[in-house]
């Protein structure tokens, strides 16, 4: 394999671990602290090619085709269709030599990924049950809807609870882990990180994590301009996969040893996903993603209160309605962080200056680890086509508590 005239291609249809370059060598995720110092990094996206020969490589930038050729559309054949590709990239993630488990939120996604892989488990007489791990406050809506989710697709089930203490107290030890600074991004990972450390890691019993990432990228969110601005956005978010979106889940599974895997992310399901009308994929009477639901509508996988449950942000619906997690966050920065700190946060950090106490705290944190690798985050997650100051869509004017849906 050391031969020079030895060649070798790589191809992704999504960047889902990053690959990171230097002294002319190529190596898949490692930790970057305490190389910082010495190296300069740059991270950018790779093209969908690369190719190795002998002792070098080529980047070559290709034109991403997504989806597959134009054909006929039938509403019923287009669902039947998201089943079976769904399923079979459900089953295609079921080999495995250790115990698998699953992250439930009670939300569509992850629901739907359970019940799935509870079902072919049992197809396949897997000889342990599928276990499923949920986290939030005991009041937080997330663990009162993963409770239904698992009593009824008969998983083993296990709640997280933690205190806003807990959560705070983990933020910086997240933050080492991600790499990264962008607020959305941190605080959704901190109850992951949480629920993996606590629930599975600690129990040594799974090797094997199964995540519901990240559908709602194909499947476009509620407030769109139009159907072809959401599914224009899509593609840029699927190309933004390695920086924000799956970023928390690598990394917090990353961090206890486990493996991650990903069916919504399964490549022909993708592919099928992104080839239907961009009027077929978008919201439908005010319901994001429509078409999923619709497809798994009548099957009895889930309940029919989770499969038409209005999307949660994770890091919001772990907490309860009445307060959310930002919140406490926020309160316990606003003893640390002053009003003139943050004045002089642009002078003092120009590039993706932050605007807010808990922007600054989280980059602070970040510089006291990575000093000088700001350009690791390109820019901050933020709703588009809405003004927002704040990325929890607990603080837009059409988010309402579930039981005033």
């Amino acid at each position: 394999c050391n031969r020079p005239e030895n060649q070798y291609k790589i191809k992704a249809q999504f960047h889902f671990t990053p690959c990171y370059r230097t002294f002319a060598i190529l190596m898949t995720y490692k930790v970057l602290e305490g190389l910082s110092q010495f190296i300069e990094w740059r991270i950018s996206r790779l093209p969908l090619l690369l190719s190795f020969k002998g002792k070098g490589y080529t980047m070559e930038k290709k034109e991403e085709k997504r989806g597959v050729e134009e054909g006929g559309f039938a509403l019923e054949t287009v669902k039947s269709n998201i089943r079976i590709l769904f399923e079979n990239a459900v089953r295609k993630r079921l080999m495995a030599h250790r115990r698998i488990g699953c992250l439930l939120s009670g939300g569509l996604d992850s629901s739907l990924v359970a019940a799935t892989l509870v079902k072919l488990s049992k197809e396949q007489k897997l000889q342990y049950p599928i276990q499923t791990f949920a986290i939030g406050a005991e009041d937080s809506p997330d663990i009162a809807a993963a409770r239904k989710v698992a009593a009824h697709i008969g998983s083993e089930h296990h709640e997280v609870n933690f205190t806003p203490e807990e959560a705070i107290k983990a933020v910086e030890e997240v933050i080492i882990h991600l790499e990264s600074y962008d607020i959305t991004t941190v605080r959704a990972s901190v109850g992951e990180y949480i629920k993996v450390m606590v629930s599975i890691s600690v129990e040594k019993t799974d090797s094997v994590v199964i995540f519901s990432e990240k559908i709602k990228l194909c499947f476009s969110g509620l407030r769109l301009q139009s159907p072809k601005a959401g599914a224009e956005d899509s593609v840029r978010l699927l190309k933004e996969l390695y920086m924000f979106d799956v970023l928390r889940a690598d990394r917090t599974t990353a961090a206890h040893g486990l493996e991650l895997r990903v069916p919504f992310l399964d490549h022909r399901f993708t592919a099928y996903y992104l080839s239907l009308p961009e009027e077929m994929r978008a919201p439908k009477d005010g319901v994001e993603k429509h078409l999923l639901r619709e497809a798994f509508s009548g099957l009895d996988l889930i309940p029919d209160e989770i499969l038409w449950r209005r999307k949660e942000a994770f890091s919001d619906g772990m907490t309860s309605t009445k307060k959310s997690w930002y919140s406490y966050l926020q309160e316990n920065i606003e003893s640390k962080i002053n009003d003139s700190q943050l004045q002089k946060a642009k002078k003092q950090f120009p590039y993706n200056p932050p605007t807010t106490k808990e922007g600054l705290f989280i980059r602070q944190l970040f510089e006291k680890h990575y000093p000088g690798c700001c350009e690791w985050t390109t820019h901050y997650w933020m709703p588009r086509w809405i003004k927002a100051t704040d990325p929890s869509a607990r603080t837009l004017s059409i988010y309402k508590p579930e039981k005033d849906q």
